[in-house]
C-alpha cells in the first residue's frame, strides 16, 4: 500500500474513532439532563461515524488479506487502540443512557 494511502487510513481510523468518542460524550451529557431523545440522535451520529472508522479500519484489513505487507508502526497501533476505546465508550454510552432513560421515566 503506498504510504500516503496507509497514512489517509491510519488518520482516518483516528480522526473517526474521536469523532464517535465526541458524539458519544455529549449523548451522555444530553441524557444526564433528560434529553434522552436527543441523546439516542448523538449516539446515532456516533455510530456513523464508527462505522467509517471501520471503513478505515477495514481498507489496511483488506490489504493484509491481499498478501500485501502492512507496516506495524506506532501511529498505527495508536490508530487502533482509539478504535477500540471508541467502540468500548459508544457500548457504555449507550448503558448509560438506557439507566437515564429509565431514571427519568420513574
Amino acid at each position: 500500500m503506498e504510504e500516503t494511502v496507509m497514512m489517509q487510513a491510519i488518520m482516518g481510523l483516528i480522526v473517526h474513532s474521536g469523532n464517535t468518542k465526541s458524539e458519544c460524550m455529549e449523548a451522555i451529557q444530553l441524557a444526564k439532563k433528560g434529553r434522552i431523545t436527543e441523546a439516542k440522535k448523538k449516539i446515532n451520529m456516533a455510530n456513523e461515524a464508527l462505522t467509517e472508522a471501520h471503513h478505515s479500519q477495514t481498507a489496511l484489513l483488506t490489504q493484509e488479506a491481499r498478501g500485501e505487507k502492512v507496516e506495524v508502526s506506532m501511529l498505527l497501533i495508536h490508530a487502533q487502540d482509539h478504535l477500540m476505546n471508541a467502540i468500548t465508550f459508544r457500548d457504555l454510552a449507550q448503558e448509560m443512557i438506557e439507566l437515564y432513560e429509565r431514571i427519568k421515566g420513574e
